[in-house]
């Protein structure tokens, strides 16, 4: 009945700040105070925060998860077994393979200068591989010298060709700036005569409506002061601006003070009914407590003579017993 989210009566009038709504506050705060300052303890020290308590008529229950339910015991149930093997016994080595022999053997005795003489016949040999070597470098040379010239023709042929580039573009620079300083000269021009031939329609048109209007703007002029054109600024400026301000001043202050009396009287008014709705509820506690007192007193009197009625009793039965004994 207190949840600060919660309206309940008017929605124009102040609320209500009671005593169990701020305890309520207060002890909120207090909890999530705690709960961030047991956050930030179990961060620091890299614990993993712990399930919050839970709410009053539930408790918390570790329960399965998984897809499939399996028994959970405390213990497993386990059991020893053996066996007896015989050792292995040690492989003896492999023998080497030899493949069996087959054909029939022969040789043949060769005796020393039979079959190659190096030195009579590597001597042709190196005279051809001398002169191809020979050859093949001469011929490297010339390609050599062939490039290089060719290179310095080449060099030569883009050394003219940038130059004759460079002054191209240098004679187009040129022929470019004449033509845009031509086309400057005749836009000018072009300016400066149709300049002058408006000066000439201006004054033309100048000179005709001088002498056209010249003896009427006399006439015009005194029918403006006849008629009331003609004022005085200052005047027309208090008369048409300050005082239509000056009266919306007024009248917008004379609001702000009616307003802000209206206001006062129902804070006031308010403020009179808050008090008197409480000192009602203080009188109907006080009015509580002393029934309550009253019932707490009527009860211990019923209590006390139902103790003495209990003792009054027990008493008789002693009395009825003691004749029948004797």
């Amino acid at each position: 009945m207190f949840h600060r989210r919660v309206v309940r009566g008017s929605t124009y009038a102040q609320p209500v700040d009671t005593p169990g709504a701020r305890e309520e506050m207060v002890r909120r705060k207090k909890a999530a105070a705690e709960s961030r300052r047991q956050e930030a303890s179990a961060r620091r020290h890299g614990e993993r925060l712990l399930t919050p308590d839970a709410v009053d008529g539930r408790k918390h229950m570790d329960v399965q998860t998984e897809n499939y339910l399996e028994e959970v015991t405390d213990s497993v149930a386990q059991a020893d077994g053996e066996t007896q093997t015989d050792p292995f016994l040690d492989r003896p080595p492999s023998p080497m393979f030899v493949p069996h022999k087959t054909g029939v053997d022969a040789e043949t005795q060769v005796e020393e200068g039979e079959l190659f003489d190096f030195d009579f016949e590597v001597e042709p040999i190196l005279d051809v591989i001398a002169g191809k070597t020979l050859e093949q470098a001469l011929m490297e040379v010339l390609e050599e010298e062939e490039l290089a010239n060719l290179r310095h023709h080449q060099d030569e042929f883009d050394r003219i060709r940038n130059a004759e580039l460079a002054e191209t573009q240098r004679m187009e620079a040129a022929e470019k700036r004449r033509y845009e300083e031509k086309q400057r000269r005749l836009e000018q021009e072009r300016g400066r005569l149709e300049a002058e031939k408006t000066v000439a329609d201006k004054v033309a048109a100048r000179t005709f409506a001088k002498s056209y209007v010249g003896e009427l703007v006399g006439e015009v002029f005194d029918d403006l002061v006849e008629s009331g054109h003609f004022y005085d600024p200052l005047e027309k400026e208090v008369s048409d601006d300050f005082m239509p301000w000056l009266l919306d001043q007024v009248g917008a202050e004379l609001d702000t003070v009616r307003t802000a009396k209206s206001l006062v009287d129902n804070v006031i008014q308010r403020a009179i009914e808050l008090r008197a709705e409480q000192v009602s509820e203080v009188r109907e506690a006080r009015a509580a407590e002393e029934a309550a007192v009253v019932v707490a007193a009527e009860a211990e009197a019923a209590v006390a003579a139902e103790a003495e009625a209990a003792e009054a009793a027990a008493a008789a039965e002693g009395d009825a017993a003691e004749p029948e004994a004797e």
